[in-house]
């Protein structure tokens, strides 16, 4: 049977509806090898689907959901899928926007900073598979002129993500990788950017000095050092520009440079 391209997207469409949607019948159309409707085989496609979708999540979100509680955590992801589907063929791309989901997810409402973890976990799956490049090591930078330092742009490693948050962001996330006990965090106690870098085999998590935010993304942009410097000291008068450098050097979050 064939279809023009308009009734097949509209098939498409309806078959994909059907999927997340338990409440609507079988498409129509859809039959089994005994050549009738089956509910049964279709519910038991659907649930597959669904669980991979939510099997894609609680492996990209493992702090997020060890906070929250596998229970919890499923039932969130559940609903999560019931409303996105993928958007590429590529199960990595899947829940990008998860974070902005938790952080209106109401049952979740109690845990302020869980839309910050969820944004840490998708910068540290992105910076694990972003390109690889060789960080410039320290001696790199003994060839700049010091009368070059203010107008020249630094490029910074591929892998490298920024992650705002007025909550101990990082703090939270240590304490919640792998098998670390949880202790008590006053989260309220202080704010921590976070600088997320995969220099090498390992993605890094740090927490940023202050201001320095703002210095990373301006260079981010492409904005030499001393513009990129005076952006941040506008929004930060503690900005200290030596530990700023010095924890990206060291961090490997710098690949290269051009006057």
């Amino acid at each position: 049977m064939s279809y023009t391209p308009r009734a097949l997207d509209a098939r498409q469409r309806a078959f994909a509806d059907a999927i997340l949607d338990p409440g609507r019948p079988v498409p129509s159309g859809l039959i089994g090898p005994d050549g009738a409707t089956s509910e049964r085989r279709f519910a038991v496609y659907r649930n597959n689907v669904v669980a991979g979708l939510c099997d894609a999540l609680a492996a990209a979100y493992p702090v997020t959901r060890r906070i929250v509680g596998e229970t919890f955590f499923a039932g969130m992801a559940r609903i999560y899928a019931s409303r996105t589907l993928p958007r590429t063929p590529v199960m990595l791309d899947y829940g990008a926007d998860f974070a902005d989901f938790a952080g209106t997810f109401e049952p979740a409402m109690s845990l302020p900073y869980l839309r910050d973890v969820a944004r840490l976990e998708r910068a540290w799956v992105e910076a694990y598979h972003a390109p690889d490049a060789t960080p410039l090591e320290s001696d790199a930078f003994r060839s700049i002129d010091a009368a070059q330092l203010p107008s020249i742009r630094l490029a910074l490693h591929p892998s490298v993500r920024v992650v705002r948050s007025p909550f101990p962001l990082v703090a939270i996330w240590q304490m919640n990788v792998d098998e670390n006990a949880p202790g008590f965090i006053d989260i309220h106690a202080r704010s921590e950017d976070a600088l997320i870098a995969r220099p090498h085999a390992h993605v890094d998590v740090r927490v940023l000095p202050v201001g320095a935010a703002t210095f990373v993304e301006a260079l981010a942009a492409g904005i030499a050092v001393a513009e990129a410097f005076e952006s941040a000291l506008s929004a930060d008068a503690r900005f200290d520009l030596s530990p700023a450098l010095a924890m990206l050097v060291h961090g490997g979050a710098i690949a290269g440079w051009t006057v």
